[in-house]
């Protein structure tokens, strides 16, 4: 079942936080990428792109572990444990988005020609690692 996210986890997520997305393969195995992180409401959000190995994984097997580490704070981490869900809707304004705020540019400039951009939202289950002051994060 969903949890709420704390607000000191969306502070986080609203900066410039880097996550290591876990999906699985078709034989069990883990697949691992960094991508850019993003929340909404108490969703976690990343983009990818149509094709890539990370929208096929999940559409199979929605479970996904993403680690993120307070940028400000390299003793802070959390753990997402979830189920995600794949959508175009959206998608290109939020790759957009996430440009802005890591790049600083108005449009994601290393889309390529007929690319289908895709938002994988997280509903998170559980949250693991430790905030500040080693604290487990409430």
């Amino acid at each position: 079942m969903a949890i709420a996210l704390p607000q000191s986890v969306k502070k986080i997520m609203q900066d410039k936080a880097y996550g290591h997305v876990v999906t699985f393969n078709a034989d069990g195995k883990p697949q691992v990428t960094m991508v850019w992180m993003d929340v909404e409401g108490d969703e976690v959000l990343f983009n990818t792109a149509e094709g890539r190995l990370k929208p096929k994984n999940l559409r199979r097997d929605p479970r996904a572990i993403i680690s993120v580490q307070d940028r400000n704070d390299p003793q802070s981490y959390m753990v997402f444990h979830g189920k995600a869900s794949v959508t175009e809707t959206g998608a290109d304004q939020h790759i957009d988005k996430l440009a802005k705020r890591f790049l600083g540019a108005d449009k994601y400039p290393f889309r390529r020609p007929g690319e289908k951009r895709l938002v994988v939202r997280v509903k998170v289950d559980r949250i693991g690692g430790y905030g500040p002051k080693m604290q487990p994060w409430t």
